[in-house]
């Protein structure tokens, strides 16, 4: 990178008692400024002023020839101890810190009320590392007031400066610490936060410049603890691959129910050693695979703006693949065979009736019925091998036109017209393949087969290494809004697991 990292945690700090600045004000540079207009920079600002003794932080434009133009500013009150000659001491970085993620929180036209989750006291994980989680917010909350609030002739400059330290592992790392602090619950909301932004963005710019451009995309970790493997990922639906759509494009209310929404899935697995007489069986589990496509904006603007939340995408492939990083010790890997997702039965029953009343009535009584059965089976489950990589794969397909895969074709345009077809109406139906809220879940109830490494004595107390790679597909077929447009998205993540052979 050509830019240093913002120190801003540094420059906090440091900073005087307010009795003892020789201004109004203190500011820390964030974005420097660009060629074209090398008299604007993105500011964080420190002022003594509403009140004398508190300082008030904002986020401001900068530059010689105009006054600084406010793009943000913090509404919580400071602690602060006068007797001290450093006043910014941990604890209330560490307030300041919370108040930005509160306002990070916030960003979002589709917040949840989390009024009832406390955020706990940093651990001494998080104080160890408070200088980078703390420049990482902030360049966050930087990131997201710009898309939102900065002049256009700054925006793409800063924006993309704002990206290029958010993307770094530093960074990365410091937003993990932080997740794990918040819960689940609060990470939704931040990355729904932060995703919004993105995705408003990624549209601005490919309305206005190219259709193409790089942006925080992904955002994956993995937690390794207590017999349990997870990778938790939140992408925006726009800043997915595109691997085939249709012509003509969608109109533009389709579109904006296609662009605003976000990929939220959780992979777990459950995993044992088992040490028997000669070698160590590594036994690996599904515990729970989830993936939801969530709408990043509310209800209402959605129906304003769009065609309902109900036309979006779904997931129509996911493949994952285990492997070992280092296979000296090993010595073979077995998995289970291949297996449909059980099938559902149900009847479907058609009947007339009528009456007939002899002898002084005309009345005709007929009566007729008409039953079948039919299995859904949308989903099949397959495993396979390569060296010592267990692949696992669930595909959809489309059971209404002869067993299709659904993530590689294209509907008819009949089926698309029917009524009947499958994919319509596919989240309200009883016999759906899908939740109600367009995910989809796959449990160790139903994949509970397993996968087993047989590795060597010579692996006993070693701290093994596991890399799992994934892709997804999501595909959009219409729902209830009439339009011939579908489309295939594809993302791919790569995470580390670890196990100690014990």
């Amino acid at each position: 990178m050509s830019e240093k990292f913002p120190d801003v945690f540094t420059w906090i700090q440091h900073i005087p008692q307010i009795n003892k600045w020789h201004t109004t004000s203190l500011s820390f540079c964030i974005c420097p400024s660009a060629s074209d207009f090398p008299n604007s920079t993105i500011n964080l600002l420190a002022q003594r002023n509403p009140n004398p003794t508190i300082p008030t932080f904002s986020i401001i434009v900068q530059s010689n020839n105009h006054p600084p133009l406010y793009l943000w500013t913090s509404k919580q009150q400071l602690n602060i101890n006068p007797n001290t000659p450093n006043p910014f001491d941990e604890q209330t970085i560490i307030s300041l810190l919370f108040s930005f993620v509160e306002s990070i929180l916030t960003y979002t036209s589709n917040s949840c009320n989390y009024s009832t989750i406390k955020i706990p006291k940093p651990d001494s994980e998080m104080i160890n590392g408070l200088k980078e989680i703390f420049n990482t917010v902030i360049l966050t909350l930087s990131f997201v007031v710009c898309v939102y609030e900065a002049p256009l002739y700054l925006r793409e400059n800063c924006l993309n400066t704002l990206k290029n330290h958010l993307v770094t592992s530093r960074a990365r790392q410091a937003t993990i610490t932080l997740m794990k602090l918040l819960g689940s619950n609060l990470e939704e909301q931040w990355m729904r936060s932060v995703n919004l932004a993105i995705t408003n963005w990624m549209v601005e710019h490919r309305r206005c410049r190219s259709p193409k451009t790089t942006t925080t995309t992904l955002f994956s970790y993995s937690v390794s603890a207590y017999g349990l493997w997870k990778v938790q990922l939140y992408c925006p639906i726009e800043a997915m691959e595109v691997e085939r759509s249709s012509n003509p494009m969608a109109d533009s209310r389709l579109l904006f129910s296609l662009k605003f929404n976000q990929l939220e899935g959780v992979m777990q697995f459950n995993h044992r050693v088992v040490v028997r007489d000669k070698w160590i069986d590594v036994i690996v589990k599904i515990d729970n695979i989830r993936y939801d496509v969530i709408k990043l904006v509310n209800e209402r603007l959605m129906s304003r703006k769009g065609a309902g939340e109900h036309e979006k995408h779904f997931p129509s492939r996911i493949s994952l693949q285990l492997t070992p990083t280092l296979q000296t010790d090993f010595i073979s890997v077995s998995v289970s065979k291949s297996s449909n997702n059980p099938g559902r039965e149900f009847e479907v029953e058609r009947s007339i009736e009528g009456s007939f009343d002899p002898p002084n009535s005309l009345g005709l009584r007929v009566a007729g019925r008409e039953a079948s059965t039919m299995t859904m089976t949308p989903w099949k489950f397959e495993q396979s091998v390569l060296g010592y990589t267990a692949n696992l794969n669930w595909i959809l397909y489309d059971s209404s036109v002869g067993g299709r895969e659904v993530f590689s074709t294209k509907p008819s345009r009949f089926s698309i017209m029917s009524p009947r077809s499958w994919f319509k109406d596919r989240y309200a139906r009883a016999y759906r393949s899908f939740t109600r809220r367009g995910g989809v879940i796959f449990a160790g109830d139903e994949y509970g087969e397993s996968v087993v490494w047989k590795i060597g004595k010579g692996a006993m107390g070693k701290r093994m290494e596991w890399e799992i790679k994934g892709s997804i597909w999501l595909t959009y077929w219409p729902n209830k809004y009439k339009t011939f447009y579908h489309e295939t998205r594809r993302l791919e993540f790569t995470q580390l697991l670890h196990l100690t052979i014990a």
